[in-house]
């Protein structure tokens, strides 16, 4: 540096910090060999603090503001250099800007698919993505755990960090809440504010506070989605008999409008929807056929008479009591019955159903 720059330098009191750039999270503002001045103008911006640091040791923190550079406004740094009645020459002091902005958009992202068990599928792989905003709340943390002496720091010096973490802390969560894989979508909400105050303490360790965390995707494998597809898509076409008839029609009506190259292949479309629908309806006819039957109901069992004892109606009776009185001889074969869908009272022995209860009677004896 020449004499010029030197003398320039020290005639330099504004201390201040006007940031271009998006990414820059801590930046050291340049001084010849860190002499400061008594009475410098300090300018501290909005979304920053300036850092005094004092060989290696964190003293005084500037929010926004203006200041003049004095003891009464530099309380630790004035303990740290023994000052007691004023200082007169310049002292050398490191100091650091550091933004306080919020750092929005980092990515975050699964490397490898998380394992899980699910109630429905069993083990199951996700990939997850989403974003995070951060911003530094404690700036001598910050500094001392992170930053360190770096002249300039950037976000994307500690973002893979915090990417990691993030990552970790996620899979764990995602593992505890034990939410179904087909309902994860409808908690993006709940699964970003839970992981949000999961990792908040840790990324507290480094003076920083996660702002906002958002859940973009939960994705499955891709053969593990064409299944699910597949199944959907079942479950919409609904009764395939009904499917097969539309399609059918629709490649009809397209065989009508085109007579020409194409109508015959919508025709053998057609047909074939014809005959895929036959085959379904004579595979449920088999399958109905085969479905195993109980037996048939016995013959007469629900067979019921009126009968006519002492020119009084009684009854009605089934077979089994009818037989029963049969033998209590109160039934004959001359006694009057009747049931539902006869014309008439008729004897019980001309009845198809009674005339076995009497038994076999021999025919008359011939003439002698």
């Amino acid at each position: 540096m020449g004499l010029w720059d030197k003398l320039k330098n020290e005639l330099i009191d504004i201390i201040e910090w006007k940031d271009d750039s998006n990414n820059t999270m801590v930046w050291r503002f340049p001084r010849y060999q860190d002499e400061i001045k008594n009475g410098a103008q300090l300018t501290v911006r909005e979304s920053q603090v300036a850092v005094f640091v004092n060989e290696g040791q964190i003293a005084d923190v500037f929010k926004p503001g203006r200041y003049e550079l004095t003891t009464q406004n530099m309380p630790i740094l004035t303990t740290l250099r023994g000052w007691k009645y004023g200082f007169n020459s310049p002292f050398k002091v490191d100091i650091f800007f550091v933004n306080t902005k919020n750092f929005t958009d980092n990515k975050w992202g699964t490397k490898n698919p998380i394992m899980l068990r699910d109630a429905e599928f069993g083990p199951i792989r996700l990939r997850a993505f989403g974003s995070f905003a951060i911003k530094i709340t404690d700036a001598g943390k910050f500094i001392k755990e992170i930053a360190g002496t770096q002249a300039h720091f950037t976000t994307d010096e500690v973002t893979e960090q915090l990417r990691n973490l993030v990552v970790t802390r996620f899979s764990d969560a995602i593992g505890e809440s034990k939410i179904p894989v087909l309902d994860l979508a409808a908690n993006y909400d709940e699964l970003s504010k839970f992981i949000s105050g999961k990792i908040n303490p840790e990324f507290g360790e480094y003076g920083l506070e996660v702002t906002k965390f958002l859940v973009e995707n939960i994705s499955l494998p891709t053969e593990v989605e064409q299944a699910l597809d597949k199944r959907s898509s079942m479950g919409i076409l609904g009764n395939l008999n009904q499917y097969a008839q539309f399609q059918a029609a629709n490649a009809m009506e397209a065989a009508a409008k085109n007579p020409g190259g194409d109508a015959g292949a919508g025709i053998g479309m057609g047909m074939g929807f014809a005959m895929a629908q036959q085959m379904g309806q004579a595979f449920n006819a088999q399958n109905q056929q085969q479905a195993p039957q109980g037996p048939p109901p016995i013959p007469g069992s629900n067979v019921q008479y009126f009968v006519a004892v002492n020119g009084q109606q009684q009854g009605p009776f089934n077979l089994a009591a009818l037989q029963q009185m049969t033998q209590q001889g109160s039934l004959t074969r001359e006694t009057l019955v009747w049931k539902q869908g006869m014309a008439g009272w008729i004897k019980a022995s001309d009845t198809p159903d009674l005339g076995s209860l009497f038994g076999a009677i021999p025919p008359p004896l011939p003439p002698q």
